[in-house]
């Protein structure tokens, strides 16, 4: 990098770098306008079809109707993209700030300068606590460990060094021991690096990079209401030719069979539709917003009812991303700390010594030899926990922070054990010999803390490491009685005990001591880490979070599959999958690493996700080709994560689910929703809600289209029989939009009916009109048109032609706001769903037929909507009419009922 590693960069050669290299930054896709967002609402296919409507009504001259038609399309973009914009907020409120400066060696001095401007060639200073701003190649180091969680999804720091690698054991960037990279921090320890990449070019930036080549995919809401709007457009497109051309043979005027057409066409298209999608989709996004989730783009909530894969990262996902003991081991026996009873645990494997049933004797005092362990724990230990405001926030290794976590929890207060045994000497840990010794002198209150310590000696020094390499390094051992010599029969229980807590996927970790006169002068580990006492075993874990196991449980009851996909190590990867039940009760999990992904073709990989419920020591490159692979199956495949390595498989998901806690810039910017409080359950909510949302837009397509279908009935027969039609266009648009609307959007709210949970997945390739829903659509709305042209043309017969289209004006809408209560359920009769249970709709349908009164009977607006009164015999003929749907429904619900039940 040409630089003195003393010294580092002049300035002047740091400026000329830094106009070469650029800022050291990723590169930010624009973020879409205001403008470009009620763009992709209006870009929509049913919307477009409704802009064609309102262009040709402009056309004929009915300027009503394009008023009309052009306020509902504007009220439904305005509508989305609001909400788009809303959640692109609520977002950028959650971003968190990265690392600003860095500690950068420039013309022989320390300088603190803005991270953006840090270029290839700078020499850095690295300690505890620091975010790492730029890629960088080590040069020195003193314990040094960085947390790289987010770039690897490994959930232990990584020991970094200066020395080379062997390429042999390289496989990806969680081995490359002697770098630290962008994006990830300081657990422990100190180190000085020369950065040899800035922003895009950083393993950071490359990841970001691909998500540039990640196209965004259409959610299967949106790609199924494409299909309606197609489907209505050229329905609507035959039916406008189809009467025009039967009206010119029958020797009809144009412009009379043109304004005709375009009734028809506006009759065939719900104008409403588009609205009330967004409206119903809007409302389920409060829901989640109420529960903690962000929907970054509307139709994204839906998506999830369709998932039938979840594939999930572990570290921070699955898991709480925070190292804590469950297990000590001590002479007297085992004390498990987890969630999980003795029974469970015992049901693992035989414990090698009895178990310890309570840490604390019945006066609450800790049992001296647990006091003895978590102590030299928290004091063999060079992290610390600070609290404030009720928070407490770690600070170190997590490693470390998790013994003094568990010191704290048990009682003991970590700064009165400070204030007792002051530190004295130190032997720091070192890789190589796999331990660490601190040395400390007794002071006042070190006996009520540890019990027995002051009878050791003026000093006590404490050792922690590795369990093989500390217990070979014991002649001692605490027990209940005090200190006893350390049998062979002792070492081969303490082996077995840590053999099998590792075989938990647990790590473990020795603690010792010895007593001293003094500091051991000359201070070498040979001799003063010999001749120890031993204490005790530590087991620890990133344990799972507490809903984790339940939610993956309703998800497969669901039919919905989870998979963990992580950056972590097989051994670890397999352990959490069986406490969370990925796997069947006694079953090894299947795993596949990354380096198997490599030698693996697309084919081949597509049928292993099929079965394989574990990826582990994964890159960002694999999970994005396991998202692939998954979706070649025809899968609908929901990706969870929080780092920057879940980014791209995040976009190239169905729906990607990003931690708004936890979760870094990146990933949050490459998802479709983000979980505000990182609660992986919140995922099974909106899978929940998801489904719901469907089942409701389905209620209100099944209503407005069967309407439709309707009013397409009553005047292309009116018009085929020679009648004219039953409706003028107006009439047509106030019954569409009014009538329909309000209803149509009340059963946007309909709540949730038994064992939705309980259903598998629908197809992604499912039409939205499949389940007979497409036949009860036809046959219902044909009912509603017959009807309605039957009065008409009664009228015809016994009334004034302006009657009969009264008439059937009032019968097209009342009928409709009586068939909204037959499309609550396909199947339930409403004296089951219960008539109250959704009160928007009662209040909906209250209020359009008033409207309906209102036009009909106020007389300045009868010339507008050209009606007449009608007499009583009209109104009775109308409330017969009325109530027929819901009479027939009823009837046709209550067969089908029967049918299955005797099948």
């Amino acid at each position: 990098m040409k630089v003195d590693a003393h010294q580092g960069l002049p300035s002047d050669e740091a400026a000329r770098r830094l106009e070469t290299h650029g800022p050291n930054r990723l590169a930010e896709a624009p973020g879409r306008s205001f403008f470009q967002m009620v763009w992709d609402q209006i870009t929509e296919p049913l919307v477009l079809i409704l802009i064609g409507a309102a262009l040709l009504s402009a056309v004929l001259g009915e300027w009503a109707d394009v008023v009309v038609i052009l306020a509902i399309v504007i009220l439904n973009a305005l509508l989305g993209a609001s909400q788009e914009q809303r959640a692109e907020a609520s977002l950028a409120a959650l971003k968190k700030m990265g690392a600003p400066t860095a500690r950068v060696l420039r013309d022989g001095r320390v300088r603190e300068v803005p991270a953006e401007e840090l270029v290839p060639g700078d020499v850095i200073l690295l300690e505890a606590g620091d975010s790492v701003p730029a890629d960088a190649r080590i040069l020195e180091s003193a314990s040094l460990r960085t947390d790289e969680a987010a770039l690897t999804g490994e959930s232990e720091p990584v020991e970094k060094g200066h020395r080379p690698l062997d390429p042999e054991k390289v496989h990806g960037l969680g081995d490359l021991g002697n770098l630290v990279f962008n994006g990830t921090t300081v657990a422990y320890g100190r180190g000085r690096a020369v950065v040899y990449a800035t922003g895009m070019e950083t393993a950071l930036g490359q990841i970001a990079g691909l998500l540039a080549d990640e196209p965004q995919e259409q959610t299967p809401l949106q790609r199924r209401m494409g299909e309606v709007g197609r489907t209505l457009g050229l329905a609507a497109g035959v039916l406008v030719l189809l009467v025009f051309g039967m009206g010119l043979i029958r020797g009809e005027e144009l412009i009379t069979m043109l304004l005709t057409a375009v009734s028809l066409a506006v009759a065939a298209i719900p104008e409403g539709l588009p609205a009330i999608v967004t409206i119903v989709l809007a409302l389920g996004v409060q829901r989640m917003a109420a529960r903690r989730a962000i929907i970054r783009r509307l139709p994204a909530v839906e998506t999830l009812g369709t998932a039938t894969v979840i594939a999930s990262d572990k570290t921070g996902t699955l898991t709480l991303n925070r190292m804590t003991v469950t297990h000590l081991v001590t002479a007297e026996g085992e004390l498990d700390l987890s969630d999980g009873s003795s029974e469970a645990a015992a049901a693992q494997g035989a414990p090698a010594v009895a178990a310890v049933p309570e840490a604390t004797g019945p006066d609450g005092v800790l049992a001296p030899t647990v006091a003895w362990l978590v102590a030299g724990g928290a004091l063999a230990n060079d992290s610390r926990l600070e609290e404030e405001d009720g928070t407490v926030r770690a600070i170190g290794d997590p490693t470390e922070t998790a013994l003094l976590a568990v010191a704290r929890r048990l009682g003991v207060s970590l700064s009165r054990l400070d204030r007792a045994f002051p530190r004295v000497a130190e032997l720091p840990f070192d890789s190589d010999r796999k331990r660490m010794t601190t040395f400390h002198r007794p002071e006042a209150g070190a006996e009520d803390l540890v019990p027995g310590i002051t009878q050791l000696g003026e000093l006590v020094a404490f050792t922690k490491g590795a369990p093989d390499v500390v217990i070979e390094r014991c002649q001692s051992i605490l027990g209940p009685d005090g200190v006893r010599p350390l049998k062979d029969e002792d070492r081969q229980k303490l082996l077995a005990a840590n053999e099998r807590l590792a075989g938990q996927a647990l790590r473990v970790l020795a603690v010792a001591c010895r007593a001293w006169p003094a500091v051991p002068d000359p201070l070498e580990p040979e001799t003063a880490e010999d001749e120890l006492i031993f204490l005790g075993l530590m087991g620890m874990l990133d344990p799972p979070r507490p809903e984790v196991a339940q939610a993956i449980r309703e998800a497969k009851g669901a039919g919905i599959r989870t998979i963990m996909v992580t950056g972590d190590h097989a051994i670890t990867a397999a352990a959490i999958a069986k406490r969370l039940e990925l796997v069947d009760p006694g079953q090894e999990p299947e795993i596949i690493s990354g380096r198997e992904l490599e030698t693996i073709d697309d084919e081949t990989l597509k049928e292993k996700v099929r079965t394989v419920s574990v990826f582990a020591r994964v890159s960002p490159e694999h999970k994005l080709r396991i998202v692939r692979a998954l979706k070649a199956n025809g899968a609908v495949v929901a990706v969870t994560g929080d780092g920057v390595n879940d980014a791209p498989a995040l976009k190239g998901a169905d729906i990607g689910c990003a931690m708004g806690i936890t979760g870094t810039d990146v990933s949050r910017s490459a998802a479709d929703m983000v979980l505000a409080d990182d609660n992986y359950a919140t995922i099974v909510s909106a899978v929940r809600e998801g489904r719901v949302i469907y089942a409701n837009i389905r209620k209100a397509i099944h209503y407005l289209l069967s309407c439709n279908i309707g009013e397409i009935v009553a005047i292309f027969f009116g018009i085929a029989l020679g009648l004219g039609s039953p409706l003028t266009p107006i009439q047509i648009l106030w019954v569409n939009l009014v009538t329909d609307g309000l209803p149509a959007l009340a059963l946007g709210v309909e709540p949730a009916e038994p064992g939705v949970m309980e259903r598998r997945p629908r197809s992604p390739k499912e039409s939205i009109f499949s389940g007979g829903l497409g036949w009860q659509m036809l046959w219902q709305g044909a009912m509603i048109g017959f009807l309605t042209l039957g009065l008409y043309w009664w009228g015809l017969m016994y009334l004034t032609p302006g009657e009969a289209r009264t008439l059937a004006f009032a019968t097209l809408a009342f009928t409709q706001l009586a068939h909204s209560f037959n499309v609550r359920s396909t199947h339930a009769s409403l004296f089951q769903i219960g008539w109250f249970s959704n009160r928007a709709l009662l209040l909906a349908v209250a209020a359009s037929a008033l409207l309906q009164v209102t036009v009909l009977a106020v007389p300045f607006l009868a010339p507008f909507f050209d009606v007449v009164p009608l007499s009583i015999l009209d109104l009775e003929l109308l409330l017969v009419a009325t109530v027929t749907p819901w009479v027939v429904v009823e009837l046709y619900k209550a067969i089908r009922r029967w049918v299955v039940k005797e099948a």
